[in-house]
C-alpha cells in the first residue's frame, strides 16, 4: 500500500496551510491569551484553539472569534478524560528513557481531534488513534522533528539582529506546526475512516 502520508508531505502542507491561515490562527491565539484568565470561557477557548488543526483539516478558514462559539464546550469531559487518560499512561512512560512516552505520544496524537470531531469517547479515540498511527509513528515524528527544527534555526538567526525580530519569527512559523498537525489528520482520517456521529 502505497503511503499517502510522507515527511516532505508534513513538511510541505503544514507551512502551506499555516501560512494561508496565518492571519486567522494568530488572532484566535491572542484571543486565547488575553481570556485565559476569565473561567469557563478560558476551556471553550483552549478546547478551540486545541481543535483548530481539525478545522484547518478541512480546508475552512477558522475566524479567530469562533473560538468564542459555545459548541466547544460542549465536549469539555470528554475533552478532559481524554487528556487526562492519555497523561496517566504517557507520564510513566516517560519516566523509562523518554521513548516510550514519545512513542505513546505519537501514538495518541489524534485521540482528541477524533473526540472533538467524530464525537468519539476517550477510550475509543485513544484506540483509534493508535490504529490510524500505526506505521506512522516515525512519519510524524520527523515532520514535525524538521519544522521544529527550522523554528529554533530561524528564530536563533533572527534572535541574533534582534529579540523583537525573534519574536516575529515565532509568530510567523507557529502556524506551521497547527498546518502540520492539520494535514496528518487529514491524511490519517481519510486513511481509517471513523464512523460520522449521529445525533
Amino acid at each position: 500500500m502505497e503511503k499517502n502520508l510522507t515527511v516532505i508531505g508534513i513538511v510541505q502542507e503544514g507551512i502551506t496551510i499555516g501560512l494561508k491561515n496565518i492571519a486567522s490562527i494568530l488572532g484566535a491565539v491572542v484571543l486565547w491569551a488575553l481570556t485565559i484568565w476569565i473561567p469557563y470561557i478560558n476551556v471553550g477557548t483552549t478546547i478551540a484553539i486545541v481543535s483548530m488543526p481539525v478545522a484547518l483539516s478541512k480546508g475552512n478558514v477558522m475566524s479567530p472569534l469562533e473560538i468564542f462559539d459555545p459548541k466547544y464546550r460542549k465536549y469539555m469531559g470528554e475533552f478532559f478524560v481524554t487528556f487526562g487518560l492519555m497523561q496517566l499512561a504517557i507520564i510513566p512512560a516517560t519516566l523509562f528513557m523518554i521513548i516510550p512516552g514519545m512513542v505513546l505520544t505519537l501514538a495518541w496524537s489524534q485521540a482528541i481531534f477524533l473526540v472533538l470531531d467524530k464525537g468519539e469517547n476517550p477510550s475509543e479515540a485513544i484506540s483509534k488513534s493508535n490504529e490510524m498511527t500505526d506505521g506512522y509513528k516515525w512519519t510524524i515524528f520527523g515532520g514535525i522533528f524538521l519544522i521544529y527544527l527550522a523554528l529554533i534555526v530561524v528564530v536563533y538567526i533572527f534572535s541574533l539582529i534582534h529579540a523583537i525580530l525573534a519574536l516575529i519569527a515565532v509568530l510567523a512559523l507557529m502556524p506551521a506546526f497547527l498546518g502540520a498537525f492539520a494535514h496528518i489528520y487529514k491524511v490519517l482520517s481519510a486513511e481509517t475512516p471513523v464512523a460520522p456521529v449521529v445525533e
